[in-house]
């Protein structure tokens, strides 16, 4: 229970769905609550197909490509850490996508599960196990449906100002994970 519990922080900073929570009200904005529904079910299956899809073949195709994880932590950090600043700098976050894309792109991936957390999730497989990253992945996919689906209450509660404040929050944490990432990457890289 403990390896799951300190599997889900990680993820639960790389997913960020309180940070995606405004993107996810602009972009629904207009469409009635059964398409939010469909909407937040695409999502949710598209990420979780991704997160798992590539936890199981990620090592393989990393074996086949001759990448090691430290090659993959390193560039997954500096991914994530130009991913960070980009959120902490960007005063918008806003795109247009018709509702029957919605849910799969740019909701599903790479909002959801994106590069974030695939690198992270191939970091925590390293050091909870496959079982406790699993479990991790879909708690944290189901809990950003959850945010997801109760937005408008939400955002009554935290507000516009406060989800986005949130949201530069969750970007901070996840540019020190980047540079934790990056540093343990150098680390095993050079043993």
């Amino acid at each position: 229970m403990k390896m799951i519990f300190l599997a889900c922080i990680p993820v639960f900073v790389a997913v960020d769905a309180l940070g995606v929570l405004p993107i996810f009200i602009s972009l629904s904005e207009g469409f009635g609550r059964k398409e939010k529904l469909l909407i937040i079910f695409h999502s949710m299956i598209t990420a979780l197909c991704l997160a798992f899809g590539f936890i199981l073949l990620g090592r393989w195709i990393f074996a086949l490509l001759g990448i090691t994880v430290a090659d993959f932590m390193i560039a997954g950090g500096s991914i994530l850490f130009c991913i960070a600043i980009t959120d902490i700098m960007s005063p918008r976050k806003k795109r247009r996508i018709p509702a029957k894309e919605l849910g799969v792109v740019p909701l599903g991936t790479p909002l959801i599960v994106g590069p974030a957390v695939l690198t992270t999730s191939l970091m925590i497989i390293a050091e909870y196990g496959f079982l406790a990253t699993a479990v991790s992945l879909f708690l944290n996919i189901i809990l950003a449906g959850a945010i997801f689906l109760f937005s408008e209450v939400l955002i009554r509660r935290l507000g516009v100002t406060g989800a986005k404040a949130l949201s530069k929050i969750t970007s901070l944490l996840l540019a020190s994970i980047a540079v934790m990432m990056i540093r343990k990457g150098i680390f095993q890289f050079m043993q």
